[in-house]
Formats: C-alpha cells, sequence, structure tokens
C-alpha cells in the first residue's frame, strides 16, 4: 500500500471488546491499513478514553460486564463532545431487536460476530469516508455536489457490504463446521498410527474432546434458531443412562478440580440403567446446569441427584440396575418419570432475575461478571426439557446457592436398540473384492485430504475433485462407484452436479427399478436398488449408476427429501466420523471390511491447568517497590487509556525488578489497562 493510500484511510479507531483475543485481532488487522489504534476492555474506561481523546470511529462490542456497549453509545451520544463520532457495533447478538436496539441508541452500523476482516475493513472504511465527507461538506459548500457523488458511492459500497453479510449469515454454520471437520477427522487419521505413545494418544483424545466442545457451542446457536423456527423434534433411542452419567461426571471433574469444589452425583439404586428418551439432548440439559453450577460456585460443592419417585425398588444389586434381564416385575416396576437435580452452593440468584431466567441471551447479574458462554444455555435447556415431556423449576436463596430440578418422561428400553457395538476399528477390506473407485468433490482441500487418507489405506481407489465442474469430468472419464459430494462449492456446487450426473444416465439408460453399475472390468451388472434410491428412479425413469453420497456442513440443510429428489441416495453431515463414512459405504456398495479390536479408552487425566497469570498479592509486593509518584503517573496514565505513557512508564523500571516488568507488558499487550488500573489504585490507598 502506497502512502497516499495510507493517508486516505487513515484515522484514530477506538475498540471496546471485553475479549483480549479480539482487541488483538482488530488491533493488529487495522493497524496494518495505517490506522490508530486503541484498545479497552470495559465501557467507563471507554468513555474515559474517548472523551481525552475523542477518535474517528469506535468499534464497540455489545456485551460485556458493568457496562453493556448500548449503555456506552447512549452517553457518547449524549456527551457534545463525543456524540458525532460514528460507533459500529460487533456483537455475537444477531436477532433483529438487538440490530434495532443498536440503531435506535445512535449506532451508524452493525456487524455480527464472528467476523470477517474483510467486512470489518469495508464497514469501517466506508464510516470513515462518510465522516470525511460530512467535513469536507461543511467546511467547502462549493464542492457539495461533488461531496454527494461520493457519498452515493459510498452507499453502494455499504449495500455491498451488506450483501456480503447476508450471504455470511447465511454460511455461517457451513464455514464453521468445515474446519471443524477437519480438526476431528485428522485427530480419527492421527489415531491409526500404531507408533503413537499413549501420551499422544491422549493428547488426540484431547484435540478431539476440544472440538466436540466448541462444536456443541456452535449448535447452541444453531439449535435455538430451529427450536424457534420449530425444527427441532425428538430423537428417541434407548441407551445406558449410568455410562451417559459416567461420562458427564469424567468430563466435568476436571473442571470441579481446577475451582477446587466438590462435584458430587447422587444416583440411587432404583435408578433405571437403561431407559430411553432422547439421549443427546438430555445430555445437552445436564451440560448446561451442571456447567453453570460449577462455573459460578467458588466454594463448597456442585450435586446432581437422580431419582425416580419409587419408594420401594428391589435392593437387590443386580435387579436394581434395570439391566435387561427377563423378569415378571421389571414392567410392573419401570418408572415413566426420571428426576434430576443440580444444586449449587454459589451466589444464588435474586428472585427478580429469575422470572426472565430462561429467556434467550438473558444472564443474571452474576452471569454478567463472568461474561462467558453464549447466553442460551438455559433457554435451550427448558425447550429440550418440554420437548422431552417435562418442566423445569429453579428454587435459590441469595448469596447461599441454587436448586434447578427437571422432570423428564421415559420409556422401557429397546432390548434391540441395546445391543453393544464392539468397539473395533476398520483396518481394510475383505479379500475378493471389486477394487472400489470412490470420487471425493469438496473445495476443501483439507477436508479432501482427509477422505483420501482415511479411505485410500483400506484399499479404496481414490480420486479427488475440487468444484462440481471437476467432478462431473472425472464422473465421465472414471465412472466412480460412489461419490462423496460436497454440497457447497464454488464454480458448481454439489447439488447441481448431482443433477447433471443424473440427467445424463437417464440419456444412457433405460429400465426401471434396476442399477446396472459398472464394475472394473468394464461389464454391466444389474442390482436391485435400494428403498431409499428406488424413489428417485422411479420418478426418473432411470436408475442410478453411481451412488452419491452427500456432505453438507450445514444444519440447516436438513431437507433429506430435497436432497434425494435431485439425486443423491443419502446424506452425511459434517463434521463426520470414520464409521459414519465407512458404515455408508458398506450400505450402498455392500463393502465387506476387515477390523481390529480396540482396547477400551483410559481415563482422562484430572490433573488441574497452571495458570501463567500473576497474582494481586505479586502486584502489590512489587509495585511497593517502586516510587509512590510513578506509581500515582501509572495509575493514572492507565484511568485514561494513554497508551504510550502507560508503555513509556513501564520501560522506566529498573533492570532489578524485570519480574514486574514483564508482568505490566503482559498486562499491556493483553489491553488489561483494567488490571494496571486496580493494582495501582490499591497501592495508592494503602
Amino acid at each position: 500500500m502506497n502512502t497516499n493510500q495510507l493517508e486516505a484511510i487513515s484515522g484514530n479507531i477506538l475498540i471496546v471488546d471485553d475479549t483480549p483475543e479480539n482487541l488483538q485481532i482488530l488491533s493488529a488487522t487495522l493497524s496494518e491499513r495505517g490506522y490508530k489504534v486503541r484498545g479497552v476492555v470495559k465501557g467507563k474506561m471507554a468513555l474515559r478514553a474517548a472523551k481525552s481523546a475523542p477518535p474517528d470511529l469506535i468499534l464497540l462490542d455489545i456485551r460485556m460486564p458493568e457496562m453493556d456497549g448500548y449503555e456506552v453509545c447512549s452517553q457518547l451520544k449524549a456527551e457534545p463532545k463525543t456524540r458525532e463520532i460514528p460507533v459500529i457495533f460487533i456483537s455475537a447478538l444477531d436477532e433483529v431487536l438487538d440490530k434495532i436496539k443498536a440503531f435506535a441508541v445512535g449506532g451508524a452500523d452493525y456487524i455480527t460476530k464472528p467476523f470477517q476482516v474483510a467486512e470489518v475493513l469495508a464497514r469501517v472504511e466506508h464510516q470513515l469516508t462518510i465522516r470525511r465527507l460530512s467535513h469536507q461538506l461543511q467546511e467547502q459548500n462549493q464542492q457539495l455536489q461533488q461531496e454527494i457523488q461520493e457519498r452515493l458511492k459510498a452507499e453502494k459500497a455499504a449495500e455491498a457490504a451488506s450483501k456480503a453479510k447476508s450471504e455470511f449469515l447465511a454460511n455461517m454454520s457451513h464455514e464453521l463446521r468445515t474446519p471443524l471437520n477437519a480438526i476431528l477427522g485428522f485427530t480419527q487419521v492421527m489415531s491409526r498410527d500404531l507408533q503413537l505413545s499413549t501420551e499422544q494418544r491422549e493428547y488426540l483424545r484431547i484435540i478431539n474432546r476440544s472440538g466436540e466442545h466448541l462444536l456443541d457451542l456452535i449448535n447452541d446457536v444453531l439449535d435455538l434458531s430451529k427450536i424457534e423456527a420449530g425444527l427441532s423434534t425428538l430423537h428417541e433411542s434407548s441407551f445406558d443412562l449410568y455410562r451417559l452419567l459416567d461420562s458427564l461426571e469424567e468430563m466435568l471433574q476436571i473442571k470441579a478440580e481446577q475451582k477446587k469444589i466438590k462435584l458430587i452425583f447422587n444416583i440411587p439404586s432404583n435408578v433405571p440403567q437403561y431407559i430411553k428418551t432422547d439421549p443427546k439432548k438430555l445430555r445437552i440439559c445436564l451440560i448446561n446446569l451442571l456447567g453453570n453450577a460449577i462455573k459460578f460456585t467458588d466454594n463448597g460443592t456442585v450435586t446432581l441427584r437422580v431419582n425416580t419417585g419409587l419408594e420401594t425398588a428391589e435392593k437387590d444389586t443386580e435387579k436394581s440396575r434395570w439391566t435387561l434381564c427377563p423378569s415378571s416385575d421389571f414392567q410392573s416396576l419401570f418408572p415413566h418419570t426420571i428426576h434430576f437435580e443440580v444444586e449449587d452452593t454459589g451466589p444464588g440468584i435474586a428472585p427478580a432475575e429469575m422470572t426472565d431466567l430462561f429467556d434467550a441471551f438473558v444472564q443474571t447479574e452474576t452471569g454478567r461478571k463472568f461474561s462467558e458462554g453464549t447466553g442460551l444455555g438455559l433457554a435451550i435447556t427448558r425447550k429440550f426439557v418440554q420437548l422431552m415431556g417435562g418442566e423445569i423449576q429453579i428454587s435459590s436463596v441469595l448469596g447461599e446457592g441454587a436448586i434447578f430440578k427437571f422432570d423428564i418422561k421415559i420409556d422401557e428400553p429397546d432390548s434391540i436398540e441395546l445391543i453393544t457395538k464392539p468397539l473395533r476399528r476398520v483396518i481394510g477390506l475383505e479379500p475378493n473384492q471389486e477394487v472400489y473407485r470412490l470420487l471425493v468433490v469438496d473445495d476443501s482441500k483439507e477436508n479432501r485430504l482427509l477422505l483420501v487418507k482415511l479411505l485410500q489405506p483400506i484399499g479404496f481407489e481414490v480420486r479427488e475433485a475440487e468444484n462440481g465442474v471437476e467432478g462431473l469430468a472425472l464422473w465421465e472419464s472414471w465412472q466412480p462407484h460412489l461419490i462423496l459430494m460436497d454440497t457447497r462449492m464454488p464454480v458448481m456446487d454439489g447439488l447441481e452436479a448431482t443433477r447433471q450426473i443424473r440427467a445424463r444416465e437417464r440419456q444412457r439408460h433405460t429400465g426401471r427399478g434396476t442399477d446396472t453399475r459398472r464394475w472394473s472390468n468394464g461389464e454391466r451388472q444389474p442390482v436391485f436398488a435400494s428403498n431409499q434410491s428406488l424413489s428417485v428412479s422411479l420418478l426418473s425413469n432411470s436408475p442410478p449408476t453411481t451412488r452419491i453420497i452427500a456432505l453438507t456442513a450445514s444444519t440447516f440443510e436438513e431437507k433429506r427429501g430435497e436432497l434425494l429428489a435431485i439425486g443423491s441416495d443419502d446424506f452425511v453431515r459434517k463434521p463426520f466420523t470414520e464409521e459414519v463414512i465407512f458404515e455408508k459405504l458398506a450400505e450402498y456398495l455392500e463393502v465387506r471390511y476387515i477390523y481390529e479390536d480396540l482396547p477400551p479408552s483410559p481415563q482422562a487425566s484430572r490433573k488441574g491447568d497452571k495458570t501463567g497469570e500473576k497474582s494481586d498479592s505479586f502486584f502489590l509486593s512489587e509495585l511497593a517497590k517502586m516510587p509512590i509518584l510513578w506509581v500515582k503517573e501509572l495509575y493514572q496514565a492507565a484511568n485514561v487509556v494513554n497508551e504510550d505513557l502507560v508503555f513509556d512508564l513501564i520501560q522506566q523500571i529498573p533492570p532489578e525488578n524485570t519480574a514486574l516488568s514483564e508482568a505490566l507488558t503482559d498486562l499491556f499487550n493483553d489491553f488489561r489497562l483494567d488490571v494496571i488500573v486496580n493494582v495501582t489504585q490499591q497501592v495508592l490507598k494503602a
């Protein structure tokens, strides 16, 4: 970028966001574009910074502790000195009412997290252009006509940016889940390496668990959208409740130990081991409630109690676990309601806050102080509990803790569903089978590589294409047995590629209800179509010759009928597991595998992570060694967000106080001037 371009877009920008990572990303990006950037993590500090040195533009987060972005913007617009500063809200809140409120308090624009850097730059440049043009209009009336034209151009740029944002929102699910597919998928591929140590395998399990947790957070937002649209339904199945609870206890015990609190699971012997309901939704409800309890509890215990209300349960150990052994009293004693209760010894909830506690994006005063999560957990939990036939209740005493309890309806488990699959992994193909040709069509290089590394070592022939046009060409020349087709790609997407493949097949073949597939020897052999593809063949008057499995990373692409109607045999949602891929290949190609038995997973390590953050006592003792006038100057500079002076003062620390210098530098680099204000203020008051 040349000097003239830097001058054209230069300006002073104040970023207000309580997440240091977001501050760092935005600061680095905007600094590279020639902007001078300041950053703060609290609303009150933003007001002081804007008054002491008014910026040209403010990027403002909405959800922050103590004072949210709406209040910050309102106070800025009430002050003559800061009234004209354009404010662009950057927030994860994406509801129409949130945006309306943002514009109502004086916001100039609104960007939804997770943001795209190009969109942020476009909107920042657009607002600064408008501000600059406004000043020129006031100073040079003779250039009015020319500046109007410039403003019209800027508005067109804004329309283009708005369109880009709309497309971004439509693709949000796809863009978030696609990289997760690579992360989770490659952990499975790497775990096949026989040279891995036990420690390395545990690291892979940690990566996999962390990726699945991130996927759960993404799904929180998407789940609520589906609930409100009436698209969320109950998917009941029979499962081992004890195993589900054991896995939750193992996972959450780590967090509890890190906070030095006790996590207690109280499951009496009359609770059935096997039940039938929606295990995924039940798991989400328990994770949300237990996770909140642990997060808000600093001392004491978090307890989960499970009971059925049956007072006269059989005391015998084997019968009391309700295994599926046939007995005359099983049906009569089986409870059809199960109760869950989560109790903590945290700060409790004020009565005035309980009314709206289960509304989306609503948090208690304590929750806002923690400033974690999506604010959707309790709203989703209530909806899921209601779907499972129950209700959720809360009782709390401020300062003593809270109790969340809910009940759900359950059915007797189906013994066939409870047949445990052996813990095993595909390692090859049985001999005397065709060499199956598989085509992977995906614009993501990582996802193509994942499938190639997964399928080739097993014995499949695999080729790749990065869009629908290339996929069509390879289908014509290579005639694969099966295509794994991504739905969203540039040039030509998977839906259109599938339509064209089926159209060309109809032109070539005649007959109804049979599938003629070309094998490696060039001959065609009839195979009766499966029930799923039969409907397609009857509608099209020609059966498919190549199986096509659609790959989708969007939870909103759930219209199975639409995918089947265009010619797909089935679909798999990303992130997928290797088991799902191999099962689909066996289902549609009748592939036979060689398996190896796997040992059970070892217990996860429960050692608490050590933190490198310094305590207040460290700063108080180290700052006490510095001159009081220097401490006072540091407090005043940090309090008015004078970053240059803060930096200069840190540089004045003598070499013998290196630990203090490094700790303050870390706070400075993380935009934590509020911490510097707090510790210096404590020293000055001492």
